[in-house]
């Protein structure tokens, strides 16, 4: 978390990828009836599970003290700061939820449950390659844990090795229900050669016995498909769907925003975002949108944001570039540097919009050659999307 230590609004970090993670993750938690550890189901309703002192909160002594030897208390704590981390955009509620964990995860025999929390916890930090290792640990000691696959499956998609993301699907497919089964595997074809038939797939899902969150992923979906294909007025559909649904989802809430901004109308984007000026990404675009209107108040965020970058590059953490890169590129003018940041990011994650950033940026800085690698990808892969046709025709 970063906080400037003036006068000014205090900036929240909140990571994009991590948003569109934890979409995933929590509706696999609480609704596909994925047990963390054996379920304590109590005789009848009068059965005193825990015993708390009058007035004891979730933070307080007690509680934390009974979480050290029950883990049928330790892991639903934690997955509320993992849960409130997501609803405020505020990362401190992750340390929060790794201080729960702490106990169990310095045991000889780490329960598989923690492993999966705590690889959600990691990859929130882009410590990928550690979330991979926790999670396959987790499958091996239980090898139909739905939302290890679940999770598995989404953080190599991040990482664009969308293969492997396709057999973590698969295996998920034997514990999951046929409409979470149906979105993992769909998302992914729709970024492999796939993606008209990968979105009509999810036109057609059925959604009575979808879980809230479960449709507010398939709204996130079917919007950036569209606009992939370049339906930007049904891919507006799909988001303000979804935000009627989730409107604390601020991975398509940003999602949204960027898509108006690129039709350039700055005002409702500045009304789409309206109270979420304290989070790092939301912040960038109010920004972007304010200089389009040629609003004088853009300064104070400029600076904010400014200053929040250098503390990540003094800090030596990379968990911030695609953020950073467009901050440089499209409010900053500064091309060379944002390849850099751009470049930096790409080794670390690869959706689309983080190879739309570098094919940006490289084209700015008119340096063809630096894109090489990511156009490669899109080749590989077989990846549509008509935001990349202009600055691919360029490169080549």
């Amino acid at each position: 978390m970063f906080a400037i230590t003036t006068s000014r609004p205090r900036v929240i970090r909140g990571r994009l990828s991590d948003w569109r993670l934890w979409c995933v993750l929590l509706p696999g938690v609480l609704q596909l009836g994925v047990a963390w550890s054996e379920p304590r189901v109590p005789g009848s309703d009068a059965q005193v599970l825990a015993e708390l002192p009058v007035g004891a909160r979730h933070q307080s002594g007690p509680a934390r003290k009974l979480s050290r030897s029950r883990l049928d208390i330790a892991l639903p704590l934690a997955l509320f700061y993992v849960s409130r981390s997501r609803a405020t955009g505020d990362l401190r509620y992750l340390g929060y939820a790794e201080a729960m964990l702490q106990p169990w995860t310095r045991q000889a025999s780490v329960p598989p449950g923690v492993l999966v929390l705590e690889a959600t916890i990691l990859q929130s930090r882009h410590a990928f390659d550690a979330a991979l290792r926790q999670l396959d640990l987790a499958l091996q000691l239980q090898p139909d844990n739905a939302q290890a696959w679940l999770t598995r499956a989404t953080v190599l998609r991040v990482l664009g090795r969308y293969d492997e993301a396709a057999t973590s699907c698969a295996r998920l497919a034997l514990q999951a229900d046929a409409g979470i089964n149906a979105l993992c595997r769909e998302s992914l074809r729709g970024l492999t050669g796939h993606l008209q038939s990968a979105y009509a797939a999810l036109v057609a899902l059925p959604l009575q016995e979808m879980p809230p969150e479960a449709r507010a992923w398939r709204y996130s979906e079917l919007g950036e498909m569209a606009e992939r294909q370049g339906d930007d007025a049904a891919a507006e559909h799909w988001f303000r769907e979804g935000l009627q649904l989730a409107p604390e989802d601020f991975y398509m809430r940003a999602a949204c925003a960027d898509l108006l901004l690129r039709q350039r109308r700055a005002a409702e984007t500045l009304q789409l975002l309206a109270g979420f000026e304290s989070m790092e990404p939301m912040l960038l675009r109010i920004v972007v949108a304010q200089q389009l209107l040629g609003q004088g108040d853009s300064a104070l965020g400029r600076a904010m944001l400014a200053t929040a970058f250098d503390v990540e590059q003094q800090r030596g953490e990379a968990v911030h570039r695609r953020e950073q890169a467009r901050f440089l590129l499209d409010i900053e003018q500064q091309p060379e540097a944002a390849l850099a940041a751009a470049q930096e990011n790409w080794r670390v994650q690869r959706e689309p919009d983080d190879l739309l950033i570098l094919l940006r940026s490289a084209q700015a800085a008119h340096r063809p050659d630096a894109a090489r690698p990511a156009l490669l990808f899109m080749q590989q892969q077989q990846l549509e999307d008509v935001r990349l046709e202009p600055y691919r025709q360029e490169l080549r």
